[in-house]
Formats: C-alpha cells, sequence, structure tokens
C-alpha cells in the first residue's frame, strides 16, 4: 500500500490560510461588537437626553422678556419721518425711553374745538400738529436698560399703592416748550386737582431717585399738551394769537369749555410696552 505524506510546505500553507480566515473572522466580530456598543451608547445618550429634557422646568416668561431687547419697530434719527421732530437722546439698542402719565380720552366737541384752535394759529403762520396721545405727564421721559423695566414697573407700583382716583380739571391755554427748545406746544393748564398731582409726583420721583434717573420739575406746570409745532415760537405764539385760541375756548357753544381728567389709572410707557397703574 502507497501512502502519500504532505510535505511540511503544504502544511505550513494549509495552517496559514486557516490562521488568516480565523483571524479574519476575530476582526470581524470586533468589529460588529463594537458597532453594537457604539449603537447601545447612541441609545441610551438619547434616552438620558429625553429624560432630561422631560424633567427640566419651562423658562418662565418674565425671565425670557429680560433678555428680548429687539425692537419691533427700529427708530430712525431722520427727523423728517417725524414731523420734524428731533430726539431728546440718541437711541441706543437696549435703552428704552420711559415716561409715566395719566391718559385723556377726548370728550364730546374737543376735537371739534381743537380744529377751530389748529386754523386760527394758522391763520397767524404757525403750522400746528395734532399730538397724537393725549395725556398729563408725572414724569420726565427718561431712559431706562431693558432689564430695569419690570423692577422699575414692581417700584412703582409699590409707591402708589396707597393713590386715590380723583378728577382733573383743566381750562386756561398755555404755551411751553420742551427742554431742549426745538418744539413749542400749545396746552391747557390744569386748574383743579394739583394736590393730588402733587403727591402722586412724589411717589413717582422717589422710584427716580432710586434708579437715579431725572425726577420731574420742582415747580411743575401740570398740562395736557393739544398740538405742537416745530422749533421755539412761544413769545412769539404768545402775543400772536394765544389770546385770540383762549376766546375760542371761553365762547364755546355750550359755555366755557372744561377738560375733565378721569384720574383712575396711572401708566407708565417704556419703549413700545404700556404699563397700568390703577388707583383706589
Amino acid at each position: 500500500m502507497l501512502v502519500s505524506y504532505s510535505s511540511s510546505s503544504e502544511e505550513e500553507t494549509e495552517h496559514l490560510q486557516l490562521g488568516g480566515d480565523v483571524t479574519k473572522r476575530k476582526q470581524s466580530w470586533h468589529k460588529d461588537d463594537n458597532s453594537l456598543r457604539k449603537k447601545h451608547k447612541s441609545e441610551e445618550h438619547k434616552a438620558r437626553e429625553d429624560d432630561d429634557s422631560k424633567s427640566r422646568l419651562p423658562v418662565p416668561g418674565s425671565v425670557l422678556d429680560m433678555f428680548t431687547e429687539e425692537d419691533e419697530d427700529p427708530p430712525t434719527e431722520d427727523s423728517m419721518q417725524h414731523g420734524g421732530r428731533i430726539r431728546s437722546f440718541k437711541h441706543e439698542r437696549g435703552n428704552w425711553a420711559t415716561y409715566v402719565f395719566f391718559p385723556y380720552i377726548p370728550e364730546d366737541g374737543f376735537l371739534e374745538l381743537l380744529d377751530e384752535m389748529t386754523e386760527v394759529a394758522a391763520s397767524h403762520s404757525f403750522s400746528l400738529t395734532r399730538t397724537d396721545e393725549f395725556h398729563l405727564s408725572l414724569s420726565k421721559t427718561v431712559v431706562l436698560r431693558h432689564h430695569w423695566i419690570q423692577p422699575f414697573i414692581q417700584s412703582l407700583r409699590t409707591g402708589l399703592a396707597h393713590g386715590r382716583r380723583f378728577i382733573c380739571l383743566a381750562e386756561k391755554l398755555k404755551v411751553y416748550s420742551n427742554d431742549e427748545k426745538t418744539r413749542t406746544f400749545l396746552a391747557v393748564e390744569v386748574s383743579t386737582g394739583q394736590a393730588q398731582l402733587l403727591e402722586l409726583m412724589k411717589a413717582v420721583d422717589s422710584t427716580m431717585e432710586e434708579f437715579n434717573l431725572d425726577t420731574f420739575y420742582k415747580n411743575p406746570s401740570f398740562h395736557i399738551s393739544l398740538a405742537w409745532c416745530v422749533g421755539d415760537c412761544t413769545e412769539h405764539f404768545r402775543k400772536e394769537c394765544l389770546q385770540e385760541l383762549q376766546g375760542l375756548v371761553d365762547s364755546h357753544e355750550d359755555g366755557p369749555f372744561l377738560l375733565r381728567l378721569d384720574c383712575q389709572e396711572l401708566r407708565c410707557k417704556s419703549g413700545n410696552k404700556t404699563f397700568s397703574i390703577p388707583l383706589h
């Protein structure tokens, strides 16, 4: 019987081939195992993120508002787009023009009377523009940083917590100019209710001092502005037509026109936000 034996070289070749196959299989197993581990880690990480998002409390809106400084209508410095008005201070992002006031809702006959006065002023070469929103100011216009608004309003509410409602009456026309002498205002001065206005003004001044802002005038002349024109025309206006305009008020068809302001609710306007502070 003949027996064939494989040579040592053939055995080595076969051994190498088998070893190579085993190595490839091991590498494939390791690769699959690593992929599986990565998949499990990714799924665990995602599950933890989902759990965190479910357990995380929502941020209060009041906190989010503190960091929202975008202006809905970015202001322009072109005075021609504002009827010739010039800003008292340059607009800067995050700075909000702020003032405290009583709103005045026009009574029957008021707007018709104002139109008559505007026509008379025009006959004397004064081009008056009706005020956008009629109001009685209890503060100067100051600048607040956005994150001061809520604390500022809270301070006002605390200081005005015991304020009482009352009635203001106004009938005498007066002419004013702003601090910068860039505009002249035709207004009607308060004759009844001054004592109550002074008390409220002191409370508002206290908040202004707390935030290192300008307080109101020392000897204020409380008034409601009716119309305005560009430039400082106070003296010329008084001499030329103030008496004639007062005659229109005094000879109103139903008797002297008496402007009545129901002081029930103070307001504070800061930028494009308006806050109400009711009196008791």
